[in-house]
């Protein structure tokens, strides 16, 4: 009997062994694509979390440089001419570590602090911060601080004051009492008072007020805003400045200029006359003045009327403008020339103080500056007036801050008997005039300058020349900036 043998089968590779071949291939393709794109989305991942955490600790730097410059603000408003950190005078950089809200140190930041010049109040802080997370990462801010000065004003007065059609000036206007303008104002006009009498009519006025064109109404008609004549308009019943605070301490001066060997006693003549040439200067004694001319009388009775110009004098010292600014003269004094690259203060008076005795300081030849940028700046201080001679330039300009502590700042007057000098043609101004008593550089007959222009100079405001008055002892933001 036969059995069945059932031999095993065998395929010729064909059509089917091809199919699963390809399906084989492109799993392992798949397979391969998958671990590629996995690793690249974990890779991408990676790098987004790495990323975000360098993110972080920039924004982490950043919040610690801004912490060192608030951290010096404060410090500066409780130590005012610290500029050292509380080392004592050690050289920077002064570096803070920076904590988290539980107290762990998680980075630092590294100040790096410069003093304002002399005679400037302007700080300048730089802070870089850092985190201990990534030390590679840093963050830098610069900012700068300073303390506004009375030189914020164009005018700044304690008394009456008119200004006449040909006037124009560029910078508030201040007054504790009155003021007439029927010139131009391209700054604001303020008045503590909201009315007053005015001296040369007799009559009640709004404490700021024109006769235009328009002319306003007198009290108590209100006001319009008279955009002509007050370009930026005008205040009433604003704040009253304490003029005696804001008047330099003389005695202060004088002792700095007897440290820097810039003082100069009483003439024994009729005072001084200072000539500046850039950095350095000449000291004559007057020896003469200039006679009133026949006819020229003072017309109208002003006090310590005269030509106030130099006829003669001798050469009586030559120096450098000293490093601290400072020049005291115990005696009348004139001055003249011109500054280059340097910040000073001259100051004129007579001590024991007495109003019988007050020193004056006169300007008869243009006074200007070399640069216009800051770096020039040049205060005259006078413990009683501060006058423009009979005899001085055609066209007058004074580059300075200057303050009349007792008296004012102007121009006596001169009839047309005192010679073709009684009207000079124009007056140009750059700085502040600070004048305790009512001003005048013009009168009504045309004595005085035919036009007069007071410029404002915005490098004052923080930068004032030496020993001039600040507005406060706090430290105000001026700029920030982020360096890196």
């Amino acid at each position: 009997m036969l059995k069945e043998i059932n031999y095993p089968k065998f395929q010729v590779p064909g059509r089917g062994s091809q199919r699963s071949a390809q399906i084989a291939v492109e799993m392992l393709f798949l397979a391969a694509l998958i671990v590629i794109l996995t690793s690249g989305f974990v890779s991408l991942a990676a790098s987004f979390l790495q990323l975000s955490v360098r993110g972080q600790n920039q924004l982490q730097a950043f919040a610690i440089a801004e912490a060192g410059i608030d951290y010096y603000r404060w410090h500066l408003s409780y130590a005012t001419q610290d500029y050292t950190d509380g080392t004592g005078g050690h050289a920077g950089p002064y570096v803070h570590p920076y904590y988290d809200g539980n107290g762990n140190a998680i980075g630092q930041f590294s100040l790096t602090i410069t003093p304002p010049p002399i005679g400037s109040t302007i700080v300048t802080v730089q802070s870089a911060g850092t985190v201990f997370a990534d030390p590679s990462i840093q963050k830098v801010i610069r900012a700068q601080f300073g303390i506004a000065s009375f030189a914020q004003f164009a005018w700044v007065l304690n008394d009456d004051v008119y200004f006449g059609s040909t006037a124009q000036v560029f910078g508030v206007i201040y007054t504790n009492a009155g003021v007439h303008f029927d010139g131009t104002a391209h700054n604001l006009v303020e008045s503590a008072l909201t009315t007053y009498t005015d001296p040369d009519n007799s009559k009640n006025e709004w404490a700021v007020y024109t006769d235009g064109p328009p002319a306003d109404p007198q009290p108590p008609t209100a006001l319009s805003p008279n955009a002509t004549v007050f370009q930026a308009g005008r205040a009433l019943g604003v704040p009253a400045v304490d003029f005696a605070g804001i008047t330099a301490d003389l005695a202060s001066i004088k002792s700095q200029a007897q440290a820097s060997g810039t003082y100069f006693g009483s003439s024994t003549v009729f005072g001084y006359d200072l000539a500046l040439a850039t950095t350095s200067y000449t000291v004559y004694k007057v020896t003469a003045l200039m006679s009133a001319p026949g006819g020229c009388t003072n017309a109208l009775n002003q006090t310590g009327w005269g030509t106030w110009t130099v006829k003669t004098e001798s050469q009586f010292a030559t120096g450098t403008i000293p490093q601290s600014g400072s020049m005291f003269f115990e005696d009348n004094l004139w001055v003249r020339g011109h500054i280059n690259g340097v910040r000073v203060a001259v100051a004129s008076g007579r001590f024991p103080a007495n109003p019988a005795t007050y020193s004056n300081i006169m300007i008869t030849t243009s006074t200007v500056y070399g640069n216009f940028n800051g770096s020039d700046t040049l205060a005259l201080i006078s413990q009683n007036n501060i006058t423009v001679g009979l005899q001085s330039d055609n066209n007058l300009t004074v580059d300075a801050a200057l303050m009349a502590q007792n008296g004012w700042v102007g121009r006596y007057y001169y009839s047309s008997n005192c010679g073709s000098a009684w009207q000079r043609n124009s007056l140009t101004t750059l700085g502040i005039m600070g004048s305790n008593l009512r001003s005048a550089f013009a009168y009504g007959d045309g004595s005085g300058f035919n036009t007069r222009t007071y410029n404002f100079d915005s490098n004052l405001l923080y930068a004032p020349p030496p020993n001039f008055p600040l507005t406060t002892n706090q430290y105000s933001l001026l700029s920030w900036k982020e360096l890196q």
